[in-house]
């Protein structure tokens, strides 16, 4: 697929339904538009309903039709989820709960990552799958497993993870000195002798040792890692050229994405915006307003971070096609919505939009899941959406690749574990707050990155690490080197890799840019409030508040107002670097954020409340999540490609010039 080049597809589950009906299927969704199809990631028992015997005849046949249409076949190998005889064979491939249950059949993700012989059986299932079908005439695609982390299920606490995490202590270590001495296990009496004495973090009268925690958090993420990894090798081994992928999830962090991203050729999201809408972090009488269009960053934020994850290349690989199942309620998006999240998509640098699924399933799980079709075979909303989008994209000349961001945002999986670990409190939840301050910097209409430690800085004005927990020293090199500016959010760099204090206080590591220590940290109740005082106007902060001392060549750039040590800095600085030692809540992060990108160059253009703004190439969009008509900033003689200067509630517009 060329740079720039748009496509759509669709989940299609050809083992659900009468096979008198696939001919008929491939032929009206290449009749809508559509140009992928993904099968197969949930059809192991289908594939092989025997130990050692296959039925490929089904399988064969779907995919020759859907080839005849003119679809590009994304193939998956199936280990999400694991058949009945399997579990009834080995009963030890199932993973085992915090509470120490066993957890059982009957769903999905019933596996453990540790376990040896589930390891085995994935990879001869996909040797098997990928032998078939890696040189396929139909088959252009291939993802690995289904939506890692789902259920809560990358972390497992059976025996055999209990003994890989063993094994992978003494490989971070080498000698059991070394790991008491970072766990700090002189506290409570908690020595050992052996690492076979070690066990898992969980059932424990009070809370584990944090880094006894993050450390079976980060062995959790790299059982993920190594087990994709080995069907990603075997897939690449028979489908050379062919890309391969996952489907990631929203607000997932139990395991590093940036660290799968050397095993993927692009990286695959699943996007459900309004299920993350009333799981996520924006108050009631917000979700009221974008009940059915959706959280206007929370959809922005996976996809820019999936297109740093995918080295640039993302596909939607689940777009919402209207209600769906699972979340506590379920509402309807607005009537435009999915042609409005397609080009969202698009606009952040999505090469293919693909949507859950082709027919409503008319048994099971999710009967209420929709679909581009009902259960009856109708068309839904969504279809005639997509026909539009099909329409739009033909016409649309090429957009080119979605253009490197002049601000980068930081996304550091071993903070995230760290602060899961030892959270002081329950004040602020992690992924909320970052997300604030991804919001805040996206009201000021500016394109972003997201980023990990180990990503190239080079043109990046601004780096903003709202969280930064363990601050790498490599990191705090290449950004030094980098002639970026950077604002640090509380927190950052208060921990060592052990989760220890660092020598000569926080912020650790990042005392080499600015110079500041940090003597005492607050967690503070949701009612209480801190204000600080910025660029001329008191604003209001939540949650957490640091009391901060500051060097030489270090000036506060805020100051905290009320009975509690008023005067005592907020916010500090110096020619390149800024430090914020609280939580501002979205009002105060608009000035704050706001004021540096004007101290980093970065050009900015402030928006209504619900309006957003992305570019790619030449062309850039405008997308108005809110019940009101707004209108488009676009310059004079601007040149509208899709929609026009006035954009109308839950729609959007797109220009050049």
């Amino acid at each position: 697929m060329s740079a720039g080049a748009l496509s759509l597809g669709v989940c299609y589950y050809p083992e659900q339904w009468d096979e008198a009906l696939w001919a008929e299927d491939a032929a009206r969704m290449a009749a809508l538009g559509l140009g992928w199809v993904r099968l197969g990631e949930f059809a192991w028992s289908r594939i092989e309903p025997e130990p050692g015997r296959f039925d490929w005849d089904w399988l064969d046949r779907a995919i020759g039709l859907l080839g005849e249409a003119g679809l590009r076949v994304i193939m998956s190998t199936p280990t999400a989820a694991p058949p009945k005889w399997l579990v009834d064979l080995a009963p030890e491939i199932l993973p085992v709960g915090a509470d120490g249950q066993r957890r059982k059949f009957g769903a999905r993700r019933h596996y453990c990552f540790s376990s040896p012989r589930y390891r085995a059986e994935a990879a001869r299932i996909a040797e098997a799958v990928a032998r078939r079908y890696g040189a396929h005439r139909h088959v252009h695609a291939w993802q690995i497993d289904n939506e890692y982390g789902d259920h809560d299920t990358v972390l497992s606490y059976s025996p055999a993870a209990e003994a890989a995490f063993r094994q992978w202590l003494g490989d971070r270590y080498g000698e059991i000195g070394a790991l008491n001495r970072a766990w700090g296990t002189s506290f409570w009496s908690m020595h050992y002798d052996a690492f076979d004495q070690i066990e898992l973090p969980n059932r424990v009268v009070d809370d584990p040792a944090p880094a006894h925690l993050a450390d079976f958090l980060h062995f959790s993420s790299d059982q993920v890692l190594s087990f994709h990894e080995a069907q990603a090798a075997i897939v690449r081994a028979h489908a050379p050229g062919r890309p391969v992928t996952h489907n990631f999830m929203n607000g997932n962090t139990d395991f590093d994405h940036h660290g799968i991203a050397e095993a993927i050729d692009l990286a695959s999201w699943d996007s459900y915006p309004l299920g993350n809408l009333v799981h996520g972090r924006l108050p009631e009488a917000a979700q009221a307003r974008y009940m059915r269009t959706g959280d206007p960053d929370q959809i922005a934020f996976n996809h820019d971070l999936y297109r740093g994850v995918g080295g640039g290349r993302f596909w939607v690989m689940e777009q919402q096609p209207g209600p769906v199942n699972w979340a506590a309620s379920n509402p309807a998006p607005a009537d435009g919505m999915v042609r409005f999240w397609s080009w969202l998509a698009f606009a952040h640098g999505a090469e293919m939009v693909s949507y859950f699924r082709w027919r409503q399933a008319p048994f099971a799980q999710e009967q209420f899941h929709t679909g581009l079709l009902l259960a009856d075979g109708t068309p839904d909303q969504a279809a005639g959406e997509v026909a539009r989008v099909a329409r739009e994209i033909a016409a649309m000349p090429p957009l080119g690749s979605r253009a490197r961001a002049p601000v980068a945002f930081v996304l550091d999986y071993p903070s995230r574990w760290a602060l899961a670990a030892l959270p002081q409190g329950r004040a602020g939840v992690p992924a909320h707050v970052a997300l604030d301050w991804y919001a805040a910097l996206r009201r000021q209409g500016v394109d972003i990155d997201i980023i990990g430690q180990g990503a190239a800085l080079d043109g990046y004005r601004l780096v903003v690490a709202p969280d930064l927990v363990i601050a790498e020293a490599d990191f705090v090199s290449r950004l030094a080197a980098s002639g970026a500016r950077a604002v640090f959010g509380p927190r950052s760099g208060s921990k060592t890799v052990a989760l220890q204090v660092p020598e000569g206080l926080p912020p650790g590591p990042l005392r080499r840019l600015i110079d500041l220590r940090v003597t005492r940290v607050e967690s503070l109740p949701d009612w209480s409030e801190e204000r600080f005082s910025f660029d001329g106007a008191s604003h209001v902060a939540r949650g957490w508040r640091e009391t901060i001392e500051i060097g030489e060549g270090t000036e506060v750039l805020a100051r905290f107002e009320g009975a509690y040590r008023p005067g005592s800095a907020a916010i500090v600085g110096t020619g390149r670097w800024r430090y914020v030692a609280t939580w501002p809540v979205p009002e105060a992060l608009d000035a704050v954020l706001g004021a540096a990108l004007d101290w980093a160059g970065v050009e900015r253009l402030p928006l209504a409340p619900d309006l957003r703004l992305a570019r790619r190439g030449a062309v850039t969009f405008a997308f108005n999540f809110g019940p009101d008509t707004l209108m488009a900033p676009a310059p004079a003689g601007a040149r509208f490609l899709l929609g026009r200067a006035e954009i109308g509630p839950a729609d959007f517009a797109a220009w050049t010039g």
